[in-house]
């Protein structure tokens, strides 16, 4: 008797087995899986590959917002258990790092050599391999993409085979790869700069927009003394900007700690931001009241301090019935204001809550297939409340596809981690060259393997014909 029941039990729950689900920071793309695999080395990987047929994807920390780690059916590879430091170059300034290992631990590896990431996004929970995925910038002065500081990477292939590529050997693929959303292998290391840490001092400026790029060329791009810097334009009316800089110092620091606490305890924060987002007033508050108080003091802090920022200082309560998202666009430098009076009137509409518009500034990207800067450019980092109900959604879509083509209409591009909302076309216009990228993927994922929701969405290769044996 005890026997039969287990059995029908057994029976039962191989039809009542929990879903494997894969989403992200924003909690509004659950895409269900075949299944999830943690590998501990590279082998595993190659061996993975090998061994399991139809559709993988790759993810990290997944903080992409819109499916560019995970697709309905597939296979998925999740890098964060590949997470070590493989060779550290103190006196070259160099290190090469596992694609799983997060920004975080990167820097509690080199801090103690006194040493910096050259780039990476402001936030320290992100993988390395999924940073290089989507190619990341941050506040870095006289930077830009990420690809700028990496010396080289190797990655397993759709066949399982592991490829090495740097600027100078196999730089197709290279070029491919980085910006590539996992799109032709798996990056499973990488080698990066490093720079020197140092102590920093918080400098602020507060100006109308119109004054902003003026300023920054002026007194910000070619300075050597600028570490960090963004500008906040704030809403409601998106004509006033604070300017942020960190400037080498000398100075005594006003914060001992080398880096920010790992799991901190943040309460103030999500507050404010919930405050800020609720209403005009809130927002008004923010730059009458809580920005001046804020920026009040002197900071003197360590480079790698300001670089470990959490992600955990972002996060609400709950994202059951509204949650914060991302979207950023890229302009040509002297096409910031003409982009923004454009799109004041979208960024006022109700649905979409606009917290913050931070302005950053990055150098071109010549290489990669997908390069979001091909000039100088600004970026604007939209970060937005939004209801997740069906018809929020369907009207957040149809504003962002307003603010894309209003980015390209002056030459800019939108960029593709977040939401996935452009149309085709729109696509092919802010990234002329994804043909060639296609082309790359069709020569080394003839079968398509490796994808995730952005491929599936843009991606159409021929179809492979087999040949006769």
């Amino acid at each position: 008797m005890i026997k039969s029941l287990t059995l029908a039990l057994v029976f039962l729950a191989s039809f009542t087995e929990a879903k494997v689900v894969v989403n992200d920071i924003t909690q509004l793309n659950p895409i269900e899986v075949a299944s999830v695999f943690q590998p501990t080395s590279i082998e595993q990987i190659q061996d993975y590959i090998k061994n399991n047929k139809g559709k993988i994807s790759i993810g990290g920390g997944r903080y992409s917002m819109g499916g560019q780690t995970a697709l309905a059916g597939a296979l998925h590879i999740d890098m964060r258990k590949l997470n070590k430091v493989v060779v550290l170059d103190v006196k070259k300034k160099r290190v090469t790092v596992e694609a799983g290992i997060r920004w975080r631990q990167l820097q509690e590896a080199i801090d103690p050599h006194d040493l910096s990431i050259k780039i990476m996004q402001t936030y320290s929970n992100f993988t390395v391999g999924g940073s290089l995925s989507v190619n990341v910038h941050g506040r870095y002065v006289g930077q830009g993409p990420i690809i700028r500081s990496v010396e080289s990477i190797k990655l397993v292939m759709a066949d399982g085979h592991i490829e090495e590529a740097s600027p100078t050997q196999n730089a197709e693929l290279f070029n491919g790869a980085i910006g590539g959303y996992g799109g032709l292998g798996v990056i499973v290391e990488a080698t990066l700069q490093l720079v020197d840490n140092g102590k920093v001092e918080r400098t602020t400026k507060s100006l109308s927009l119109k004054k902003y790029s003026d300023y920054f060329f002026k007194s910000v791009r070619d300075n050597a003394d600028a570490v960090f810097h963004n500008g906040d334009l704030y809403p409601p009316d998106f004509k006033d900007v604070m300017a942020v800089t960190w400037l080498k110092s000398k100075k005594p620091l006003t914060e001992e700690a080398r880096l920010i606490p790992a799991n901190d305890s943040y309460s103030l924060q999500p507050f404010a931001i919930k405050m800020i987002s609720s209403s005009k007033t809130g927002k008004k508050l923010r730059q009458s009241i809580i920005d001046p108080l804020n920026y009040k003091n002197t900071v003197v802090v360590w480079r790698n301090h300001e670089a470990s920022y959490d992600v955990a200082e972002l996060e609400p309560k709950s994202r059951s019935e509204s949650t914060y998202v991302l979207q950023e666009y890229f302009v040509p430098v002297e096409k910031l204001v003409e982009f923004i009076e454009m799109v004041r009137p979208i960024l006022k509409k109700t649905a979409f809550n606009v917290v913050n518009v931070s302005i950053r500034h990055a150098l071109p990207d010549t290489g990669s297939f997908l390069a979001w800067a091909p000039t100088e450019v600004f970026s604007l980092v939209i970060y937005y409340r939004q209801k997740t109900d069906k018809e929020t959604r369907e009207s957040i879509a149809k504003i962002t596809r307003e603010l894309i083509s209003a980015a390209v209409k002056v030459g800019g591009r939108y960029y593709l981690p977040y939401q996935i909302h452009a149309t085709s076309e729109q696509f092919h216009q802010a990234y002329p060259r994804a043909k060639e990228f296609f082309a790359l993927k069709q020569k080394w994922d003839p079968l398509n393997r490796l994808t995730n929701s952005l491929w599936d969405r843009y991606y159409k290769p021929e179809p492979v014909i087999p040949t006769a044996e």
